[in-house]
C-alpha cells in the first residue's frame, strides 16, 4: 500500500508539472459555442468559470438574442417558432483517483477500507443547453452518478427574458424555473457554482451542511424573477417545494424532509467595473419549515439562512487573478425533530485564484464550518456491528464521518492546480488538508481518527463534449 501511494504522489507531481510547462493551442466547445459560434473562452476563464460576458449571456436567458440591446434597452424580434439547427446537446465525461492520508474504517466491522480510490467514470453527465426561442433558454443537466450507478436530475434552469427599463434605466427582466437555490445566481461566491468546482468523492465531508449550501440541491422545485438593474444591480426572487426524487405524490407520512408550505430564496447583489477590474458585493438567503418525517406533524424544523458574498477579478495582460468568498449564517429552530432546541451555523468559503492565459491557474481556498455543540444531532461514530449504536445507526455515525464531542467544527485548506490543453479538456490536480474536522484535531469521531487524517491528494480528468 505504501508502495501504490509513493507511486500515486509520483504521477501527479508529474502532471503538474506538465501543467506548468505547456501553453498549446485552444479550441472551441460544446452546446453554448456550437450556438454562438463563439470559443468557450468567451465565456468562460478556466471551465466552468464565467467571464463578464458569460454572466451576462447567462442572465439573458442562455441566449444572444438581444444582448446588443442590452445597453439601450430595446428587444429583440419575435418568433412563433424557433428549431436550433444545430440541437443544443452535450455531454462531461469525470475521472478521478484519490489518495487519503489515511483509509477509513468499514463500517461494518471496524477494518481498513481500501485507499488509492480510482473512480472511471466519477461522473457522467449530458445536457440539453442553449437557446430554446428569442427569449427563452435552458440549461439542464442529467447526471449518472458512478457510486449510486444511477441516473438523476441534475442542475436545471429555465428561463424567459426580455429587456426593458426600469425608470431612465436599462435593465433585463427574467424569469426561472430550477430546482436549487443560487443555481441561477451568475456570481460564483455563492454556493451552486462555488470554489471546489469538483472535488473528490471519498473525501469525508463536515457532519453539518446549512440549507442553502447544497442540503436543498437537486431535492426542490421553484419558480422567481431576477432583474439587472444599469449594469449594476441584480435582484431575485425564488419560491421553493419539495420534489423529491423517487417518492410517490401527494406526500404523506413517509416522507421525509419535506417544506411545508413554501421556501422563500431572495438575493441583491452589486455589481461595479472600476478600470479593467470587475467585483461585485451581495447578500442571499433563505427560510423553509421542514418536516424531518412525514408532513402531517404540527411542528417543523424552521431554518433561516442568510449570507454574504463578494467577487473581484483584476486582468494582468493575458493573465488574471479571481477573488472569492461567502460567509453563510444559519440559525435552526427544531420544533421537531428537537422540540426547544436551537442550533448556529456558521460556514465561510474564500479563495483566491491566479490564471495564466486562458489554459492554467493556480487556486487556494480556506473553509470553515463552526456552530452550536448538540450531542443529539451530531453523534460520535460507530460501526453497524455495535449493539449499542446499531439501533441509531446513522450515516454520519459511520466511522470517520461523526463528531464524538458534538460539534460540527471543521477547518482546512484546498490547493490546485489546474490545466487545459484544450478548451474543453481540463487535467487538474488537488490537496485538502485539515486542521480540524468534526469537533477537533485528534479522536474526532470517538474511534481514533484524526483531522489530519482525511487530508486528500486527488487527480482528474474533466472532458465536455
Amino acid at each position: 500500500m505504501r508502495f501504490f501511494k509513493y507511486r500515486f504522489l509520483a504521477a501527479l507531481s508529474t502532471m503538474v508539472a506538465m501543467m506548468l510547462g505547456f501553453i498549446p493551442s485552444a479550441h472551441a466547445v460544446p452546446s453554448f459555442a456550437r450556438q454562438t459560434g463563439m470559443a468557450c473562452a468567451a465565456c468562460h476563464t478556466t471551465f466552468p468559470e464565467l467571464t463578464e460576458f458569460g454572466r451576462a449571456f447567462k442572465m439573458n436567458g442562455y441566449i444572444l438574442t438581444g444582448m446588443q440591446q442590452i445597453q439601450s434597452g430595446q428587444g429583440g424580434g419575435s418568433e412563433q417558432l424557433k428549431i436550433n439547427e444545430v440541437p443544443p446537446l452535450s455531454a462531461m465525461f469525470m475521472t478521478g483517483a484519490s489518495n487519503m492520508s489515511k483509509p477509513l474504517q468499514d463500517a461494518a466491522d471496524g477494518s481498513k477500507t481500501q485507499n488509492g480510490n480510482f473512480e472511471f467514470p466519477q461522473q457522467l453527465s449530458f445536457f440539453f443547453a442553449g437557446e430554446i426561442s428569442d427569449h427563452m433558454g435552458v440549461f439542464s443537466q442529467i447526471t449518472y452518478d458512478h457510486a449510486s450507478d444511477h441516473f438523476s436530475i441534475d442542475n436545471t434552469d429555465f428561463r424567459y427574458t426580455t429587456h426593458g427599463k426600469f425608470g431612465s434605466a436599462d435593465a433585463i427582466y427574467g424569469i426561472t424555473i430550477n430546482n436549487n437555490p443560487t443555481v441561477e445566481d451568475v456570481y460564483q461566491g455563492t454556493p451552486a457554482w462555488g470554489f471546489p468546482f469538483i472535488s473528490s468523492p471519498v473525501t469525508p465531508g463536515s457532519i453539518a451542511t446549512t440549507q442553502i449550501d447544497g442540503t436543498l440541491a437537486q431535492d426542490v422545485a421553484g419558480i422567481g424573477g431576477y432583474t439587472f438593474i444599469a449594469n449594476h444591480w441584480y435582484l431575485g426572487a425564488t419560491l421553493y417545494r419539495s420534489e423529491h426524487a423517487g417518492v410517490d405524490q401527494p406526500y404523506g407520512s413517509t416522507a421525509t424532509n419535506t417544506i411545508k408550505g413554501l421556501a422563500p430564496y431572495w438575493r441583491l447583489a452589486y455589481h461595479y467595473d472600476f478600470g479593467e477590474n470587475d467585483s461585485e458585493i451581495g447578500i442571499y438567503g433563505i427560510n423553509a419549515n421542514i418536516a424531518p418525517a412525514g408532513v402531517s406533524g404540527v411542528e417543523t424544523d424552521k431554518y433561516t439562512d442568510n449570507a454574504i458574498d463578494g467577487f473581484f477579478e483584476h486582468p494582468m495582460g493575458k493573465d488574471s487573478m479571481v477573488f472569492r468568498g461567502t460567509y453563510i449564517h444559519e440559525k435552526a429552530k427544531l420544533d421537531a425533530s428537537n422540540p426547544g432546541t436551537s442550533d448556529n451555523l456558521n460556514t465561510l468559503k474564500v479563495n483566491g485564484e491566479y490564471h495564466f492565459g486562458g489554459n492554467k491557474a493556480l487556486a487556494l481556498g480556506v473553509f470553515r464550518t463552526t456552530g452550536t455543540t448538540d450531542t443529539a444531532r451530531y453523534q460520535p461514530s460507530c460501526v453497524a456491528s455495535d449493539a449499542v449504536c446499531t439501533a441509531a445507526f446513522t450515516a454520519f455515525q459511520a466511522p470517520g464521518f461523526g463528531s464524538a464531542n458534538g460539534s460540527p467544527d471543521t477547518t482546512g485548506w484546498i490547493v490546485q492546480a489546474t490545466y487545459l490543453p484544450w478548451q474543453n479538456v481540463q487535467l487538474g490536480v488537488q490537496y485538502t488538508l485539515f486542521s480540524k474536522f468534526n469537533g477537533a484535531s485528534t479522536n474526532y469521531d470517538g474511534l481514533g481518527r484524526d483531522a489530519k487524517d482525511n487530508n486528500t491528494l486527488y487527480g482528474y480528468g474533466w472532458f465536455m463534449w
